[in-house]
């Protein structure tokens, strides 16, 4: 069985980015922008309502405080203050989704945070006392091979891995930073084969051409790659097509 997560609620005000509703009739678990790189309490509170209605997951997806880079800068924040920013963010996202009904079920960093914990003990830890600060147990949604599901499953925290079907591999297991040229992968054919490969296989072929193993429990679509929805819904039919259970994690 595997899940499949995308990021939503990635708007602002009158600004949108991500099809929250087409989204939302895909995937199982949906990466939701707690106010930090994205995201508004109206838009949090929208999405959501949208998720628990539609049996989503709701995951938190916290970020560096970057608004005007949507967390993709990259950031030194003291470690304290981080912890504290990550407990923000769920504390802000768990009041909209208990109103409809749900919980916060699990925690994601995003863009340049996420990246920073594959390498950073000290930002992965900070994360990992944010979640804890936060209050209860909930999962945590990285890349394999990071010091962030380290230091998750040292503080008793499920360490969940994580794929994306739509970005390129290094040989090392890590992405492609997004600044180089290839890092996205937006051919259609070839992110639903990536998918298959990732769920069925365990593996992808990287950059230069060799395989790394990934093994993951979660396949990430990005809600902000171009035609986000239609490409999320191809990976969900190839894999059932292929015997492949979708189900959430959490």
């Amino acid at each position: 069985m595997i899940d499949l997560n995308a990021d939503l609620g990635e708007g602002f005000g009158r600004w949108t980015l991500t099809d929250d509703d087409a989204l939302l009739s895909v995937v199982t678990s949906a990466n939701v922008a707690c106010g930090f790189h994205a995201g508004d309490p109206s838009v949090m509170r929208r999405v959501c309502d949208l998720a628990a209605e539609r049996g989503v997951r709701i995951g938190a997806q916290v970020s560096y405080r970057d608004l005007a880079g949507f967390g993709r800068r990259a950031m030194d924040v003291p470690s304290g203050e981080l912890a504290a920013e990550v407990a923000y963010q769920i504390g802000a996202l768990r009041v909209f989704a208990e109103a409809a009904g749900a919980e916060v079920a699990y925690v994601k960093p995003h863009g340049a945070l996420y990246n920073r914990t594959v390498h950073d003990a000290d930002q992965a830890h900070a994360v990992v006392a944010g979640v804890r600060l936060a209050g209860g147990t909930l999962p945590v949604l990285g890349l394999p091979g990071s010091l962030l599901l380290d230091a998750a499953a040292e503080a008793g925290l499920a360490a969940v891995r994580e794929a994306f079907a739509d970005r390129a591999y290094t040989p090392r297991g890590t992405l492609v930073p997004r600044r180089e040229p290839g890092a996205v992968v937006t051919d259609e054919d070839a992110v639903v084969r990536r998918a298959l490969a990732f769920a069925v296989h365990g593996s992808v072929e990287t950059v230069d051409g060799t395989t790394v193993e990934v093994a993951p429990r979660s396949l990430c679509v990005h809600g902000d790659t171009p035609n986000a929805a239609r490409i999320a819904a191809r990976v969900r039919e190839a894999l059932e097509t292929s015997g492949v259970a979708i189900g959430a994690f959490a």
